[in-house]
């Protein structure tokens, strides 16, 4: 155990850190590659590039940077084959959602906030059967993370202070956002990260390598006191 002391409430990054949705951005990803006449990419290639979204899998798939004039077009083609199927292959982190039912069962509340689009970040969540007492989506307020506003907004909806929150998440933009909010910042190694990124040089407050870890850190005991 770390020390901390239980929080009052749970607020999850979505992709990467409370669902495995690779599997099935990986596919419109290779969508879009097959669309243009190339091959597929490894799975392991795209998985790395997932958390940092839409734009950065285009670059991927077919080497276009932002400004490139058929970025936008390949994107939302991309985006297109991802919304035929957002729940086909991906599935909550198994230990998670085990933790969540005795999270809810303890009468504590719990949330996800994302950069993700709503577009197909609720479509996710309703398909996976996941019921969070706040789900703040990229388009939800005119910022999004690493600015603290999401999270901060969040608490406020959980009637938690942001001190008593974790938010927990696989990307730096994660804990640069809790730390702005106030909120402890939870690193997990587990994610979408290429080879070179390290979750343990982010300066989090709690760095976990695997889902069971999470788990392990809010135990029964605590969360019956």
């Amino acid at each position: 155990m770390s020390g901390w002391p239980c929080p009052q409430a749970l607020l999850f990054d979505l992709d990467g850190t409370l669902v495995d949705t690779a599997p099935d951005l990986a596919r419109a990803t290779n969508a879009l590659r097959a669309h243009h006449g190339l091959e597929a990419l490894p799975y392991p290639t795209i998985r790395a590039q997932v958390s940092n979204g839409g734009s950065a899998l285009v670059q991927l798939a077919l080497g276009l940077e932002r400004e490139h004039a058929e970025h936008d077009q390949a994107r939302q083609y991309l985006l297109d084959r991802y919304s035929e199927g957002v729940a086909v292959e991906s599935e909550v982190f198994p230990p998670l959602r085990e933790l969540l039912e005795r999270w809810v069962s303890a009468g504590r509340p719990w949330g996800i906030v994302t950069n993700k689009p709503r577009a197909y970040a609720e479509p996710l969540v309703l398909a996976l059967g996941l019921e969070p007492d706040v789900l703040l989506c990229a388009d939800d307020l005119p910022v999004r993370k690493p600015d603290p506003a999401p999270l901060q907004e969040a608490a406020r909806r959980l009637a938690v202070a942001p001190g008593d929150c974790w938010y927990i998440g696989d990307h730096q933009r994660d804990v640069q956002a809790a730390h702005a909010a106030g909120m402890l910042a939870v690193a997990v190694g587990y994610g979408y990260m290429d080879s070179a990124d390290d979750h343990r040089r982010w300066a989090a407050d709690l760095c976990l390598d695997s889902a069971a870890d999470l788990v392990r850190e809010l135990t029964v005991d605590e969360l019956s006191s």
